[in-house]
């Protein structure tokens, strides 16, 4: 057998095993090893040595445990508890106002941490009963609430960027400033939805009855506010403003962040070592999973190179003569098909380096087209995997979500409910591609002019 249908046979034993539930960095790379032996010979080792410390050895990605572990203490310590109340109480006079609260806690802890995960079950827990009491449509509430939490696939300080910057070989800090306009603009999108759908259909979002607001006198809510809604955002400004002014590295700005999680938690009086110690827990699991995860993917595709089939797969795509909007647009639709039955985390450490040589081939030919350009690439597959995480038959926010809530809803209701979200996010995703300037302005501003 030729080594480029080793490598072929290989690619496709990785889709059928992820698929039926194998681990996936175990199954890169002990695919990796045994077709990298039948086709290299013992040589396969020392590629896996050199491919390991290459990934032991990149400094960005200190930066994944530190953010993981501010977002989990954040989490443990109850922040998000009083950031909730404390933006249910700003917003309380606008149409919506419960769903407008999550959508805006939603926005504020994906910018202190990206674990979707983590943000879908949070806001679940705190504002779906609430919508209930309210009598809030339940589709909507689970719409609303599913979008929300997914923010943080795109917002900085998105992981995902973070090992996107790390697969493409793109500036990290770069990343985040273009994210930063398409990731608020959205939100704006979804703020304007839930407003306008509160003000049509008022039964769906109704005013929240008299016994269930809050009467504070001034005073006490400046208190509650300052309490939960300055101190968070102003550590969000703060690390994002050292990353985006270069006064510090992603890895740098994740440390501090750190270290204000715990500074936080001690100024809620929450500190405490059982709740360090399972922040810790959760942030090493996490990290781990993907950094096994980086490990197996760097050996399965410089296997995959040196047994030809990139080549192979380059032929076939150049054969087919497609423009660079066209394989744009191609690849970007593999993705977000890819995200039904993967994680992001897999998409972008697994399939991306397939991608991108391409893309490569694509902007030497063409190098003043955005759609050549790996950051506008990457601002756009962030964009694109949130939209799968939205989009049945296998939506993640919506097992999350059923997860917590049980039996008070259908997993079909929350399926209906995301709907128009996921047509926002497809707007979305064609805004920015009419308007690039949404993505290279911030980061043309802080950074210097891009390619173009």
């Amino acid at each position: 057998m030729s080594p480029e249908v080793l490598g072929l046979v290989m690619i496709m034993l990785m889709v059928v095993a992820i698929l039926i539930g194998f681990p996936t960095a175990f199954t890169l790379m002990s695919l990796g090893v045994t077709f990298g032996f039948l086709g290299m010979g013992f040589n396969v080792f020392d590629l896996v040595v050199l491919r390991t410390f290459f990934v032991m050895q990149n400094e960005v990605l200190v930066a994944i445990p530190l953010f993981l572990f501010m977002g989990y203490l954040i989490e443990r310590a109850g922040i998000l508890d009083e950031l909730f109340h404390a933006v249910r109480v700003m917003f309380g006079w606008l149409p919506g106002s419960l769903a407008v609260a999550t959508l805006a806690t939603g926005t504020v802890f994906a910018t202190a941490t990206g674990i979707v995960g983590a943000s879908v079950t949070l806001l679940s827990l705190l504002a779906f009963p609430q919508m209930m009491k309210a009598k809030y449509e339940k589709t909507f509430s689970a719409g609303a609430i599913a979008a929300s939490g997914t923010l943080g696939i795109l917002i900085p300080p998105s992981v995902l960027l973070i090992l996107y910057g790390f697969v493409a070989g793109v500036s990290v800090p770069r990343l985040y400033a273009g994210a930063f306009l398409p990731g608020f603009s959205l939100a704006g999108l979804y703020l304007g939805y839930i407003v306008v759908r509160a003000i049509v259909r008022p039964k769906d979002a109704p005013k929240v009855p008299k016994e269930m607001r809050e009467k504070l006198p001034p005073s006490a809510t400046l208190l509650l506010i300052v309490r939960g809604f300055v101190p968070i955002t102003a550590l969000i400004l703060f690390v994002m403003g050292a990353i985006f002014l270069g006064l510090a590295t992603p890895s740098e700005g994740a440390a501090i962040g750190a270290l204000g999680g715990v500074l936080l938690a001690a100024g809620h009086r929450r500190l405490s070592f059982p709740m360090v110690r399972e922040s810790v827990f959760l942030t090493v699991r996490a990290a781990a999973m993907v950094g096994w995860l980086l490990v197996g993917s760097s050996i399965f595709a410089a296997v995959f190179a040196r047994l030809g089939g990139s080549a192979v797969i380059s032929t076939f795509v150049t054969g087919l003569n497609l423009s660079p909007e066209g394989f744009f647009w191609v690849a970007q639709f593999l993705i977000f098909v890819l995200g039904w039955p993967l994680e992001w985390t897999e998409i972008t450490i697994i399939f991306m380096p397939l991608f991108l040589p391409l893309l490569a081939q694509y902007h030497q030919r063409f190098p003043d087209n955005i759609a050549t350009d790996p950051f506008f690439f990457g601002i756009m597959a962030a964009l694109n995997q949130q939209t799968s995480f939205l989009s049945p038959p296998v939506a993640m926010s919506a097992f999350y979500m059923k997860g917590v809530v049980g039996k008070a809803i259908t997993l079909n209701q929350i399926f209906m409910g995301m709907y128009p979200f996921m047509a926002i996010q497809l707007l979305a995703m064609g805004v920015l591609w009419l308007v690039p300037w949404l993505a290279y302005g911030p980061a043309d501003a802080v950074f210097g002019a891009s390619f173009r």
